[in-house]
């Protein structure tokens, strides 16, 4: 039961982000906003960043180190840091945060439960969903500003 309520969650947490995100931008558009750009190409290009960083880490991930079966149903290996789910929700949550606070501020709290629980669920070490909420946010921060 724990461990569907962990699972379950992970995934709605994850595709609740990942649905609202290509609905401001719809809006956005919709607008004619200028600031659709920007919250388009902050988290694309900072995601594509991030996986390239992963991939030279190449940390490993907990169930690799312990051989404990992860929670959260997970069979990669690698590219452990930092967790790119949680630097998703906070790159996205930051980015947002500029278009509407409370979203953005909703979306945070919805990123640091799911750091919480992609740590529970033995698939993060908690270095690296701090680690990814700290890049999220500044590389939400920066690219606004730039």
């Amino acid at each position: 039961m724990y461990a569907k309520v962990i699972n379950l969650l992970n995934n709605v947490i994850t595709y609740f982000i990942y649905a609202i995100y290509p609905m401001v931008l719809i809006l956005l558009v919709y607008n004619s906003d200028p600031r659709f750009w920007r919250a388009l190409l902050v988290p694309a290009i900072s995601y594509v960043l991030v996986s390239i960083f992963r991939k030279v880490i190449d940390a490993p991930r907990p169930y690799e180190v312990t051989g404990n079966t992860p929670i959260i149903k997970k069979e990669a290996e690698g590219n452990s840091f930092p967790s790119r789910h949680v630097f998703s929700a906070f790159v996205i949550a930051t980015t947002l945060y500029f278009i509407s606070n409370p979203l953005g501020i909703l979306l945070m709290a919805a990123g640091s439960i799911l750091a919480v629980l992609r740590v529970i669920g033995g698939v993060h070490y908690p270095r690296d969903v701090i680690a990814g909420a700290i890049i999220g946010i500044l590389s939400g921060i920066l690219g606004f500003y730039l």
